[in-house]
């Protein structure tokens, strides 16, 4: 269902599609919803999807002033609000991805998870940037002019604006992302036009980020694999983040449960130390962590023998836990 709701002076398009927890996706720069046709609007099937259309893209008329990544979050800041009132997921693409963390580290309230397409957090990161001298290419003009109120002959304004937000907005410090404290998955094509190492820094600025390159594709890697895409968000979106057997990084902490340290936990003190090292190491520190894993996972950590985990199965059942189910 498509409607439109006022926020900061604008009449927003939107559609509306699914049922369950709210997805919000945001398109890129230029474009509109149809960004994710054939891809992530397949997320319909299992969420409540809301696609709005930012100030002077798609179906969303432009109104006098910039189009800069802070006016269109605060715009979508706005429709939260209005429309929402609670956390969601919320997906960015492209510029979409930028409007997306810029919302996420202003009103980290809104957001429950966050999704990062081909997106950075400042523009030195970005190879290709939009400027109002070149000649967009006939395609994406054509799709401009067969949604927007505007008309064709709009195009060169919006593109103008779009590229002095690009070229004189500032962006953010990787300091100013320690706000979004909430799950994030950074995802971009290996030749994409973010540079990689400026995706790196994005993913470990964030605090609670996973990372994600999608092989031989480009910027246009919805479209380009979108299967493997899809099922990547997907996978992210609805479920919680399963411990892995060797952590580096990770080690010491789980996400799902947030931080723990080795003093802090609950296993049962006469554990004997093997087990102990090889529980810590894999980020489990707490006897509630050994609920989202199977005894037969487990027990494939180097150290865990027979002993360890009859004492981890009766500290469970004594606590009125037990191990998850095989899948």
């Amino acid at each position: 269902m498509a409607d439109y709701v006022d926020v900061n002076g604008v009449s927003m398009w939107y559609d509306d599609r699914g049922e369950g927890d709210f997805v919000v996706l945001l398109h890129g720069g230029l474009t509109d919803s149809r960004d994710f046709s054939g891809n992530l609007d397949a997320l319909a099937g299992r969420f409540r999807l809301l696609l709005p259309e930012r100030r002077g893209h798609g179906r969303t008329a432009d109104v006098p002033g910039p189009i800069t990544i802070e006016v269109m979050a605060q715009d979508i800041i706005a429709f939260l609000d209005k429309i929402v009132a609670a956390a969601v997921r919320l997906v960015g693409y492209s510029a979409g991805a930028a409007v997306a963390l810029r919302v996420a580290v202003s009103r980290p309230d809104l957001v429950d998870r966050l999704v990062l397409v081909s997106g950075g957090f400042h523009p030195d990161g970005m190879i290709l940037r939009p400027t109002a001298d070149d000649q967009p290419p006939a395609p994406l003009v054509a799709a401009y002019a067969e949604v927007s109120p505007d008309g064709a002959d709009h195009f060169p304004v919006v593109l103008a604006k779009i590229a002095h937000s690009a070229a004189e907005e500032p962006g953010m410090a990787p300091a100013d992302l320690r706000a979004v404290t909430c799950p994030a998955l950074v995802m971009t094509a290996d030749d994409d036009i973010v540079t990689l190492e400026h995706t790196l820094e994005l993913y470990r600025a964030l605090p609670n980020a996973e990372l994600a390159v999608v092989p031989r594709t480009s910027h246009l890697l919805l479209h380009e694999k979108p299967e493997l895409c899809t099922g990547l968000v997907t996978d992210f979106l609805s479920s919680e983040p399963a411990p892995t057997w060797m952590p580096v990084s990770r080690a010491g902490s789980y996400t799902a449960f947030g931080p723990f340290s080795h003093e802090q936990g609950n296993l049962p003190p006469d554990l004997a130390k093997p087990a102990r090292r090889a529980l810590v190491a894999a980020g489990f520190t707490h006897l509630g962590q050994l609920t989202l894993v199977s005894e037969a996972d487990l027990g494939r950590l180097h150290g865990m023998g027979p002993k360890a985990m009859d004492q981890l199965r009766r500290a469970l059942t004594a606590n009125g836990l037990s191990f998850a189910e095989e899948r």
